[in-house]
């Protein structure tokens, strides 16, 4: 007997999938680059062939987006300089920091370190707009940041300069993303997700392109095909296609619940790295990323079982 689903559950089962497939297709990214890395390109190259490729469509849906708008209902030139402030943060600063730190860091170490980014939001929150902070955000903080340590503290001679380097900037990196989902919040309210999402986006291809432009030369890019095979790849599948996934998917069930659903970021990102790039994976990799995920995962249920604010 077939089963058989109401449109709204129809509705709700298919933002669970966007989100899922979203989420999967932004674990590759880690993977992508360090498969790029092998070829002679640095993070700020990487980045702006990544942003030429993707700006003309986040460009374009701006252009959609603010033409679809009633007249009344377009953010103002102030709305529209912070969300593009609030984008350079989270995409340029943010990225080319996570890309850097991807030069010495294994790719499932950098997921697992990113994906611990809730957590500064909560922490940003307190310290900067006086949210309160509750309990089950420091349990689940408690475990995630327990599980990074015995990941890093099970194999000392791993921790060479290089790579604890490449992990502070991850680490930079989750904080400067966290400072962006807890400022975007506004700016989303301001412009509505697919607009703000355009700004944010472009300006930040748009700074990053401009960078390249004053610190390397043209002459750089002249990399085999395969090179930019895979620089394709990371631009259309690991860029375009998921942002657009996750936003139709939030749209549909919901922050909280795209979060839920992108706890399986890290096991496609781990899986992937020991399967194409051989890094290792014992008992306290093990441990450690299942008290990572466990502490997001669990944070992010207890959160969406919460009521929503009134008014």
């Amino acid at each position: 007997m077939a089963i058989r689903f109401t449109p709204a559950e129809r509705w709700r089962l298919t933002g669970f999938a966007l989100s899922a497939a979203g989420a999967m297709l932004f674990a590759v990214k880690g993977v992508l680059i360090k498969l790029i890395y092998v070829y002679p390109i640095d993070s700020t190259s990487l980045l702006a062939v990544r942003m030429m490729l993707s700006l003309p469509v986040f460009a374009m849906v701006g252009v959609i987006e603010w033409r679809r708008r009633p007249f009344d209902k377009r953010p103002d030139i102030r709305s529209i300089g912070l969300a593009a402030v609030v984008g350079i943060i989270g995409y340029h600063v943010s990225s080319w920091l996570d890309f850097e730190g991807l030069a010495t860091l294994e790719a499932q170490t950098e997921r697992l370190i990113l994906f611990t980014y809730p957590f500064l939001v909560l922490l940003f929150g307190r310290v900067l707009l006086k949210h309160q902070l509750r309990l089950h955000a420091l349990v689940g903080a408690s475990m995630s940041y327990a599980g990074l340590i015995v990941m890093f503290g099970a194999n000392p001679s791993r921790l060479t300069p290089m790579m604890l380097g490449g992990a502070a900037l991850v680490l930079t990196a989750a904080a400067t993303f966290a400072l962006y989902q807890l400022f975007a919040r506004e700016m989303i309210l301001r412009c509505g997700p697919g607009l703000f999402s355009a700004i944010a986006l472009s300006a930040a291809g748009v700074t990053l392109i401009l960078q390249f432009l004053a610190t390397h030369s043209i002459s750089v890019l002249a990399l085999p095909p395969h090179a930019w095979l895979l620089i394709s790849y990371l631009a259309i599948f690991s860029t375009i296609i998921p942002t657009f996934m996750m936003s139709a998917g939030t749209a549909r069930i919901g922050a909280q619940g795209t979060a839920i659903i992108s706890t399986l970021s890290p096991l496609v990102t781990i899986v992937l790295a020991i399967v194409v790039l051989g890094e290792p994976f014992g008992l306290p990799e093990a441990a450690g990323t299942a008290l990572v995920i466990g502490g997001v995962g669990l944070f992010s249920w207890i959160e969406s079982r919460r009521p929503a604010p009134l008014g």
